[in-house]
């Protein structure tokens, strides 16, 4: 018995159905997907304002775009770095591009007259969202279950 190469032209229906497995729409879900497409996003609720944190290290200040339009906050950044490094007999050049957009629907008790405060320290976008007053004085009903 020898053993021969298999390849496309022998056997082209092999090709096809190795595509079939080896497409990302098979398993197109983001349990599958290691590789994040957007930072990991902390939400805390305080008396008076929500405070939103992203972890996006790698960033400057200047990257970073926050809008709100029609209740949705959209928080973006996009950084293009390249680097080159020439010596005598070789050059040598990198680049790097990073970006995510992440959007969150506001809950009806947001104040939008009020100013959100943005602050990015060491790969910590944190952000403060401050609630209306009469949003401030609503106690959380308990239901008894019977």
């Amino acid at each position: 018995m020898s053993l021969v190469k298999l390849d496309g032209k022998r056997f082209p229906w092999n090709e096809r159905l190795i595509d079939l497995f080896n497409r990302d729409a098979f398993v197109d879900d983001d349990f599958f997907n290691l590789e994040k497409k957007h930072p990991s996003m902390n939400v805390k609720e305080h008396k008076d304002d929500f405070e939103i944190e992203f972890a996006a290290p790698g960033f400057e200040k200047e990257d970073f775009k926050i809008t709100i339009k029609d209740d949705v906050l959209e928080v973006s950044a996009q950084k293009e770095k390249e680097e080159t490094e020439e010596e005598e007999t070789f050059t040598r050049r990198e680049f790097n591009y990073n970006a995510f957009t992440r959007t969150l629907q506001l809950p009806a008790s947001v104040d939008r007259s009020k100013e959100v405060k943005a602050v990015y320290k060491n790969g910590i976008l944190s952000l403060k969202v401050f609630k209306k007053e009469e949003a401030e004085e609503e106690r959380k009903k308990v239901i008894k279950v019977v």
